[in-house]
Parts: structure tokens; sequence; C-alpha cells
């Protein structure tokens, strides 16, 4: 059996959540292999080996944040939520979203180039700003340093440019007026950054991940990939699939993005070319949804109540997948 889970945002991690249902496969008499992932957002690099440096670097909102990032073999991991993240200022009432810049993730970067790293995977998502990725370039300075390094952007979603003020800009504490504030700047960077890189960001899928912080690396030859794609390959997931009888994946909530690029549609997918079932656990199933032909589901809410879901969710998850095992 293979446990491929991401995180329960807000209440349990992916290496936690994993733990919880391989408690449950070994209380069950199984054997499994234990593979945390992630859809390029937060919890990126724990699932690619965790931090094993720190560098000071500019938070969204200025002051110094003390950001962890991982470098091994000639490759680094950077979370932008570690650098730029909406968590470092208190969320979005703490959030500033007209003034929050990205600069500290160009920092973190830097940081990966001034180690030696030639191929560097930014993992975005969570991100306090829609600034387009302009401070991240300006920390960058000069854009030739990138030159002949393989510089990978895991998008957690597929919005294109423009579309992120509207589409995350409330997400982040921007007020309806700010919104279209942020949407004409980004059209305006648009014009900048075709002009100044001679590439049009505008139909790039994915380049408004993070507030349009992909579009902005992608002017400096960044490649945009889905996140999972990024985290599937690094950890030799579909390898991995090969001669397991189930595999047991989950996330937060199963909503239409868990089918467009997130971890569950993502496993499914492998599974599918695997010949292998899936059981997903999550924490809530939103109504509409349409469950594809090979996964089952359950939900922690409707198995035990919002309350335990959210207040002792890896218990939660124990014990619901244990259910779900013995009754197979």
């Amino acid at each position: 059996m293979l446990v491929a889970p991401d995180k329960f945002r807000g209440t349990a991690s992916a290496s936690g959540v994993a733990a919880a249902i391989a408690a449950a496969v070994t209380g069950a008499g199984a054997t499994c292999e234990v593979v945390p992932v992630a859809d390029g957002g937060e919890g990126t690099l724990e699932v690619l080996g965790g931090p094993n440096r720190t560098r000071l670097v500019t938070g969204p909102l200025g002051d110094p944040v003390e950001a962890r990032w991982r470098a091994a073999g000639g490759t680094a991991v950077v979370e932008m939520a570690l650098a730029s993240g909406l968590e470092l200022v208190g969320g979005p009432e703490g959030n500033d979203p007209m003034a929050a810049s990205t600069y500290g993730t160009g920092e973190l970067i830097g940081a990966a180039l001034d180690a030696g790293c030639r191929r560097i995977i930014v993992g975005v998502g969570g991100s306090a700003t829609v600034d387009g990725g302009l401070g991240a370039l300006r920390a960058l300075e000069p854009i030739g340093r990138l030159r002949g390094i393989e510089l990978v952007v895991a998008c957690d979603v597929r919005t294109r440019f423009v579309d992120a003020a509207r589409t995350f800009g409330p997400q982040k504490g921007a007020s309806a007026a700010q919104v279209e504030l942020l949407h004409r700047r980004l059209e305006r960077l648009v014009q900048v950054y075709e002009q100044t890189y001679g590439l049009d960001v505008s139909q790039l899928e994915g380049s408004g991940a993070a507030g349009g912080l992909a579009g902005g690396l992608a002017v400096a030859g960044a490649e945009l990939v889905p996140g999972f794609e990024v985290v599937a390959d690094e950890v030799d997931l579909f390898d991995r699939m090969e001669g397991a009888d189930l595999v047991v994946t989950g996330e937060g909530f199963l909503d239409e993005q868990s089918f467009e690029g997130k971890v569950v549609g993502g496993v499914c997918d492998l599974a599918r070319s695997a010949g292998v079932p899936v059981l997903a656990v999550v924490g809530e199933v939103l109504e509409g949804i349409t469950v594809p032909d090979g996964l089952d589901v359950v939900s922690l809410v409707a198995e035990v109540g919002e309350e335990r879901a959210l207040s002792d969710t890896t218990a939660a998850i124990q014990e619901v997948v244990a259910a779900c095992l013995a009754a197979r």
C-alpha cells in the first residue's frame, strides 16, 4: 500500500497526515510505503527533503524574516511562503496588499545562486503578494546571473497573470477598490515585461500563481510547471505506485480544484495509469463534486463532525481510515 497525502491546511502537515494514515494501515495488519506530497504550495519544501539552510531576507512588508530553504546535490528548493507568505504578516488582517513584495523570495533564489546551485525549484502558494514578481526580479538583478540556471516554478494554480488580482486579492486582504488597482498594475506589468524582456506573460498558464510571482520569474527564464508534477517527479511517485494494491491520499477539501492540479486529482491520474485503486481521506467534500471512477472518498466532517475534524485532525484521520480499510 502507498500512502501519499497532501497537508490539511491549517490543521495538519503532509507528514502528519501520512503518519496517521500509516498508523491505520499498520494497525490493520498491512504494510505501506509513506510518501507525503504537495501541489507546489505550502509544504513543498518539507516533502522534498526539508530545510537544511536559512537566510535572513526581507519579509513581505519589509521586516526581516529568517527563511528556511534547501540545497543538496546542486539543486535548491525554495518555498516562497517562507519569505513572502501571508502568514508572516498575520494573515489578511495584518497585510497591506498594495505594498506586499516578493523581494525576499528573490533574495532566497539569490542565496541558492550564491551557493552554486544550478537547479532551483520555487514552490509558490500562500503568498501575501500581488506584485507580479517585480520585487523578486529587483532582488535578482542583474537577471543575466540566471543564464544557464534551471529555474522551475512549481505552480499550485493555473490562474493567468492579470487574473491574479481579482482571483486572489481578496484572500490577501485587498478591498474591492484595491483589487481593481492591483488588476491595473498587473496589466501595466504585462506591458513592461514584454517591452523589457520580450515575453508576454499574460497568456502563460499558471503565471498568476503567488500573485503573479510565477509570471515575473518566467521573464527571467523560469519554466512554469504544475506543482504536483514537479513533486511527483522528484519523489518518483509513479514508480512507487507500481505493485501497490491501494493508494491512500488526502487533502483538506475536495472541490473542483482538486482535479485541476491539486494532489488528489494528480494521484488519481497516476494511479489510473498504474491500474491501482485510490482511497482519499479529506476534511470535507464540497457539494456538487463529481468523483471519478476508481476513487473512493471519505470525509472527516461527515464521519466525525466538523469540530473534531478541525481540532483533532490526525487522530480522526487514523480512525476514519482504519474503518475504511476494515470495510474493504
